[in-house]
């Protein structure tokens, strides 16, 4: 039978790091453009203890998205070992386009995907270069339409990638920017035959709620009251955002592994999108609830976010990859483990995907 196999993962973690600790001068505002008078390291260790976030990675100045896209890609071409001129798609999943730095405009004019192909020298004009723009999960997003795209007959190979410099349109003065990050990760998917009990993907679920929650995470002014109202960054109405995804992913999530055909007590790990770590293991657990489980496996699900933030498209990706080549201590896969991808984030939009590696 045939099926979408990831044959190939990459990821390009930036190398500056940015400490809780670097925060300790920053002066926060609310959403009224009050100053918040509780000192900033109150603040910081309350974050740090709600999203489990230590540490967070910038890119350096000369690099945009599309850049570490193409680092990211590079990498799971030459592990896939595949030859490049031979892939029909490559799909970006991102936000924001290329962000310059020390501005607030984005380039997403050519489409990341497109740069990324002309980065690679990729001369094949049949290879169809496209980004999609899906909120958080954009990158399992990308992963379900190549899966569609072999279905149909329309392709056999796809670079997917999730890549994003948040860094760039966070706001400094608003507490929820110490969350955000930047990353990229990125897989080769190749529609091959495989037995029965083979890897590739098993099923998929998507979800898109956009009347009330729409602007749940949208672009918007400055907390900082002295700020030019017309320059927007990004922003996030926490507790909504926390209340949605907690009622809505564990849904998704068991749809997904339901359709899948897999008992829940063969699911190895669950790679859920890294966005605060009270929020991920609460969605694991009401998931675990659905099943009629009260208690969650402690192994269950690898993180990240600790020490490498929320870098939205790329941490699913970039969190398998570390797993996928023992780069995490605390976590392994093999051949034949079950898995399921799972992401929440603007739109609002919702995906799992099940997967046996």
């Amino acid at each position: 039978m045939l099926r979408s196999v990831i044959t190939g993962t990459g990821c390009c973690i930036p190398t500056q790091t940015k400490t809780n600790p670097d925060f300790l001068s920053s002066k926060f505002y609310a959403e009224d453009r009050s100053i918040i008078k509780i000192e900033p390291k109150i603040i910081i260790d309350k974050f740090q203890k709600i999203t489990g976030i230590a540490e967070r990675r910038y890119v350096s100045d000369d690099l945009n998205t599309s850049d570490i896209a193409t680092i990211a890609a590079q990498e799971a071409i030459n592990d896939s070992g595949i030859d490049m001129e031979t892939l029909d798609m490559i799909i970006v999943a991102q936000n924001f386009g290329n962000v310059i730095k020390n501005t607030i405009q984005t380039d997403a004019v050519p489409a990341l995907a497109s740069r990324v192909k002309h980065n690679l020298r990729i001369k094949n004009p049949s290879c169809i270069a496209y980004d999609i723009l899906f909120g958080c999960p954009g990158w399992i997003q990308g992963i379900i339409q190549a899966d569609a795209f072999f279905k149909a007959g329309l392709a056999k190979k796809a670079l997917v990638i999730g890549a994003e410099t948040l860094s760039r349109v966070i706001d400094n003065y608003d507490r929820d920017s110490m969350i955000f990050s930047d990353g990229a990760g990125a897989t080769i998917v190749e529609y091959k035959e495989v037995r029965e009990s083979g890897s590739g993907i098993l099923s998929s679920c998507s979800l898109s709620h956009c009347l009330e929650e729409a602007y749940y995470i949208n672009m918007d002014a400055s907390y900082y009251p002295e700020s030019d109202s017309k320059i927007k960054y990004i922003k996030m109405k926490g507790r909504k955002v926390y209340e949605y995804a907690l009622k809505h992913v564990p849904e998704a999530m068991k749809a997904c592994l339901d359709q899948s055909g897999v008992d829940i007590m063969h699911l190895k790990k669950i790679f859920i999108h890294q966005a605060n770590e009270k929020m991920d293991e609460a969605i694991v657990q009401a998931m675990y609830k659905l099943f009629g489980y009260t208690e969650t496996p402690k192994d269950i699900m690898p993180m990240c976010i600790q020490y490498l933030g929320n870098s939205s498209v790329a941490t699913v990706p970039t969190l398998y990859d570390i797993v996928l080549k023992g780069k995490d201590l605390d976590h392994s896969v093999n051949e034949g483990d079950v898995i399921l991808f799972a992401s929440v984030g603007a739109g609002m939009n919702i995906n799992a995907v099940c997967y046996r590696i």
